[in-house]
């Protein structure tokens, strides 16, 4: 299966943090740690691989939520959502100033969470791709302007999949397969239908790893099992090579 996405939560109110906890994990994230003051946060920021930050401003402790944010993002620049009573002039300001992709108002509802959590990582990855340091990809696809989101954050792909971003890692790709104008991405675990070409996609990703050898296939190389003149064999699968495609897939191996 995809990896689930990792949440951290920092909320102070315990009946808010265990319903918002309870809520998230039946959307089918995963909440890594649920914590109420700035010492804790920082600890499980730290021991653990956190996608998305949702912090409440009013918290225990001396530090504030927008403190304990700024921390977090001088250790690891994350998405980060503010979930908040205070909307007051003074703290909207000191907000700002931590670039949060997010800010939702109490009372909210899992609805508004989870909508929220699509747009930080969609703005996230977007803002990221400015810097160079990952990429946002919004395939225009369909001539009604239909978009493909494909989100790379690090080793990461996030694919959105019905209402939210799933997430898996570029090494679990088997392979891509086209077919009329959509591509198939089989992963080790499960597969996911996309209106793109592969040409597209492959441009796109950028994987180095992940190669063409059909007009209608692309592989993971690192996931070849055996291969001949005619197919390669990955896990159960076995994948046709193109006449046109032979020489270059051979000359990965330094092979004529």
């Amino acid at each position: 299966m995809p990896e689930q996405i990792n949440i951290l939560i920092v909320e102070d109110e315990s009946i808010v943090a265990m319903d918002l906890e309870v809520g998230l994990e039946q959307e089918g994230y995963k909440v890594v740690g649920n914590v109420d003051n700035y010492e804790d946060a920082v600890k499980c920021f730290t021991e653990n691989s956190i996608d998305i930050v949702l912090m409440d401003i009013n918290i225990h402790g001396n530090k504030d939520g927008i403190e304990t944010a700024e921390a977090l993002q001088k250790i690891n620049a994350v998405p980060l959502i503010y979930l908040s009573a205070f909307t007051d002039a003074k703290t909207i300001e000191r907000v700002k100033h931590t670039n949060p992709s997010s800010f939702l108002t109490k009372p909210y509802n899992i609805e508004n969470v989870r909508i929220a959590i699509g747009l930080a990582l969609h703005n996230f990855a977007e803002k990221k791709s400015v810097e160079d340091v990952s990429k946002v990809i919004n395939i225009n696809q369909s001539k009604q302007n239909e978009k493909e989101h494909i989100l790379k954050l690090k080793e990461y792909i996030f694919i959105k999949q019905n209402y939210k971003f799933v997430k898996f890692k570029f090494a679990d790709i088997l392979f891509a397969e086209a077919e009329n104008n959509y591509v198939t991405i089989q992963t080790t675990e499960q597969k996911f239908l996309l209106r793109i070409s592969l040409t597209d996609l492959l441009e796109s990703l950028q994987y180095a790893n992940l190669i063409r050898i059909h007009r209608s296939f692309a592989i993971n190389i690192d996931a070849i099992s055996s291969f001949d003149d005619q197919l390669i064999k990955i896990s159960k699968y076995e994948i046709p090579i193109g006449r046109n495609y032979r020489q270059d897939f051979l000359n990965q191996f330094n092979l004529k």
